[in-house]
This record gives C-alpha cells, structure tokens and sequence, in this order.
C-alpha cells in the first residue's frame, strides 16, 4: 500500500518462491549478493565478508550513485526476518527501514514478504524518494531473488 488519507507509509509485496527459506534467506543475509537481485537498480556493490549474523551488526553498501551507506540491522532471525535501517557513514538513520520475511509454504517452497517502512522518515529531502518507493519495485526485487534462489 502506498501513503493513503490515512498516512500510512508501508509499502509490501508478498510471494511464494520455489526454494528453502535457507537458500533465500543466505542471498538476502549477504551484501554482497544483494545488488544481485535488487529490483530498484539503487544497490551498486557490498564487500564480501559482511554476512549478517545478528541484530546490532552494521553493513556498508554502495549505491549505483556512488554514495556509501551504513545499514544498522535492528530485526534478526536466522532464516525468517531480516530488517535494517540506512544511514549515511556516521550518522543517524534517517527513518526508513527495510524488511524481509520468509514462511515456509511447503518442504521446497517460501513465502517471501517486502517490505519499505518509512512511517518513521523526517528528512523532507527524502520523502520524494520514500513516496515513489512502490509495492511493484519490491515485487521486483522479489521476482529477481526468486530467479536466483530457484536456479541454484
């Protein structure tokens, strides 16, 4: 859903993949393969070695722009939810989170939720942006990691 009268600021898109949440949920949990499947076009690279492990744990990204962006991770269960907060090096996250969650549908088959939550965003420079953030675009990103986690 996108912002409504009521102000919500959720977005999410949900489907179904063919394969373990294990198999998915190590593509999600890994920066490095994130610019992989990332539907936006925004995620340029991440350096290996920086599997997320635990809620606390900061990764560091790159965008297609060349801007390098922290990414607090503040939900985390080994194969079932993953969320994190960007931020600029050094600073505060501004307020927009994103969020993954894996159910098993099956042996073989995962429900695959996306989410963009930025019910939290201040930063009026970034509402632009956080409004044109689509459940399509997180459809997307869905679509691309189910193409890699269904082929492996």
């Amino acid at each position: 859903m996108m912002e409504t009268a009521s102000g919500s600021r959720i977005v999410s898109a949900s489907r179904e993949i063919a394969a373990t949440s294990e198999r998915i949920f190590a593509l999600i949990a890994d920066p490095s393969q994130q610019p992989r499947w990332d539907g936006n076009g925004n995620l340029a690279e991440a350096q290996p070695g920086q599997r997320v492990r635990r809620s606390g744990e900061v990764f560091i990204m790159t965008l297609t722009n060349g801007h390098v962006r922290e990414n607090h991770v503040v939900e985390f269960i080994e194969g079932t939810r993953i969320a994190w907060l960007p931020s600029e090096v050094g600073g505060t996250p501004p307020g927009h989170l994103w969020r993954w969650e894996l159910e098993p549908a099956g042996d073989t088959t995962t429900k695959v939720t996306h989410t963009y939550d930025w019910s939290r965003l201040a930063d009026e420079k970034r509402l632009l942006r956080a409004r044109g953030t689509t459940a399509e675009m997180l459809q997307a990103s869905i679509a691309r990691l189910a193409a890699i986690a269904e082929a492996q």
